[in-house]
């Protein structure tokens, strides 16, 4: 669940482990972008797409939403759990710091300098340089696939990214879609520097969503699952949007389940 399609990384990546997995994809796209909502909107809203999707009686729930984990995930849990499992998506900052070099976070301008995201910043980052890029607009660029709107939101996030980071961390589910283009445009104020390294939830996620349920990975097959898309809790196809990216490409691969 998502509020859009940022929730593709993370599908994917469960496609990607387990070919045979059904899929239910929930999300709200008109009522986005949830960032400048309250906690409380947010949280309302995202308990509506959480029970839709639950309504299919899923073997877990993948909240593939920063803001959504950061508002709504005690809320989500509190409703769902123990019957089914609720995984949210944490900023990859814990990995970012092991590397030990000084490192940005690009998220939404709700999330940067939040209590939230400092907290992770104190808990595993303390010994090392970190700075918080905001990127207003680019969530909404990219569940848009407005290719201008996105290069105009990565081109103002990097020239506030310090040339000297080595590592990035995509503090937002969307930007996981447009990663590359993110490493281009920072990489080219920084020549001469180690390629730089990115890092997402989709996979950490997409793993741990497995092991709740205890399923192993099952790689290295033709995708099998069924797909069911649902938006604002309505049976839809994918948007048009999503196949912009490889990852809705991946998952348009099987039939919509009927």
């Amino acid at each position: 669940m998502d509020s859009g399609i940022g929730l593709l990384a993370a599908a994917a990546a469960v496609r990607r482990l387990r070919p045979d997995a059904d899929l239910v994809l929930s999300s709200d796209p008109g009522s986005m972008p949830w960032g400048p909502r309250t906690p409380e909107d947010v949280t309302r809203r995202a308990l509506a797409v959480a029970q839709a999707a639950a309504a299919h009686r899923p073997d877990a729930l993948i909240v593939a939403c920063n803001t959504a984990s950061v508002h709504a995930l005690p809320t989500l849990r509190a409703e769902l759990e123990p019957g089914l499992p609720v995984i949210g998506t944490v900023p990859a900052i814990k990995p970012a710091a092991a590397g030990g070099g000084p490192f940005a976070i690009w998220a939404t301008p709700a999330t940067t300098g939040s209590p939230y995201q400092r907290g992770l910043i104190n808990d595993f980052a303390r010994a090392v340089d970190v700075t918080e890029v905001p990127c207003p607009g680019l969530a909404d660029a990219v569940e848009h696939a407005d290719e201008q709107a996105i290069d105009r939101a990565v081109a103002a996030a990097a020239a506030l990214t310090p040339p000297d980071v080595t590592d990035v961390v995509l503090g937002c589910t969307h930007y996981e879609l447009v990663a590359e283009r993110i490493r281009a445009a920072v990489e080219r104020d920084r020549p001469g520097r180690a390629p730089l390294v990115l890092h997402g939830s989709a996979d950490a996620v997409a793993a741990q969503a497995l092991r709740r349920v205890g399923a192993a990975p099952a790689p290295a097959a033709e995708p099998t699952g069924a797909l069911t898309v649902l938006l604002a809790g309505h049976a839809a196809e994918l948007p048009v949007p999503a196949l912009a990216y490889a990852e809705g490409l991946l998952l348009k691969a099987v039939s919509p389940a009927v």
